[in-house]
């Protein structure tokens, strides 16, 4: 049974699953879903447009489904789309997105906290942790266990492999490839996330492979086009290889650089 507080605004066409709690002062507006056990606390804005999944957390003063700030949106239809399991906290944002992509997407068992903002088109896949503070401009794209911590300012377009860890108050606005740490001023490759892919589960022969490819991309003296044609000669063909030399392939702003110090 959900437990709706006589104080809050939930419109009328809104759909609301199951066992689903809404505070006093929250607003839900027209065109939106809310999953089942979804807790949506006192202030919490869920706006038009916004598909909330279940199970999720929405602390005071988050906005979900907000227009885009972007001078080319001209009030097109668009999404906010928040899988399961994930919380938003205090004052955090996700915009809805743009004719470009029709949607911004933050996966399940996210957590994006205080004061963070995701902007229009972004897409963040599952178990994404976006720091106090974090600013994604539009469409970034960040892939699952990714760790962005506090302050991190990101441009728009870039992309984020899976299992980075990004250092707290780093700028962002060149690809960060999958299993990576990266940080200082500017941002440089700071070693492989050693730590995260332990808690992951990652086999130490799977480290060490991560770590021999990377060894070969920044500190071998290649240049990156020759890097990889040397990995993709020399090295097992395996999961982890080929997502990492697909996404260094596939990088429209290009990876960022090794530590020039």
């Amino acid at each position: 049974m959900s437990n709706i507080s006589n104080q809050a605004y939930v419109h009328p066409e809104a759909k609301l699953g199951e066992n689903v709690t809404i505070e006093a002062f929250a607003f839900i507006d027209r065109n939106t879903e809310v999953g089942d056990g979804t807790h949506i606390m006192s202030g919490a804005n869920i706006r038009s447009g916004s598909r909330i999944g279940s199970d999720c957390c929405i602390f005071p003063g988050a906005v979900v489904g907000g227009i885009p700030q972007d001078l080319k949106f001209k009030g097109e239809d668009s999404l906010a789309i928040v899988g399961n399991n994930t919380t938003i906290r205090e004052c955090a944002t996700v915009n809805r997105g743009t004719a470009s992509k029709g949607h911004t997407t933050v996966g399940s068992y996210c957590l994006l906290m205080a004061y963070s903002h995701v902007a229009h088109d972004c897409e963040l896949s599952d178990y994404v942790i976006l720091g106090n503070a974090t600013q994604l401009a539009g469409e970034v794209e960040v892939d699952h266990h990714a760790i962005l911590s506090g302050g991190t300012l990101v441009h728009q377009f870039t992309r984020l492999g899976a299992h980075v860890m990004i250092q707290g108050g780093t700028r962002l606005g060149k690809d960060i490839p999958p299993f990576i740490i990266a940080g200082r001023e500017p941002v440089c490759y700071s070693g492989v996330n050693l730590i995260g892919l332990r808690r992951s589960g990652y086999s130490n022969e799977k480290i060490n492979e991560i770590q021999e490819i990377y060894r070969v991309i920044y500190q071998a003296g290649f240049n990156f086009s020759d890097a990889i044609g040397k990995i993709e000669n020399e090295f097992a063909e395996t999961p982890e290889m080929r997502l990492i030399v697909d996404f260094v392939k596939n990088s429209p702003r290009g990876i960022v650089r090794g530590y020039m110090g």
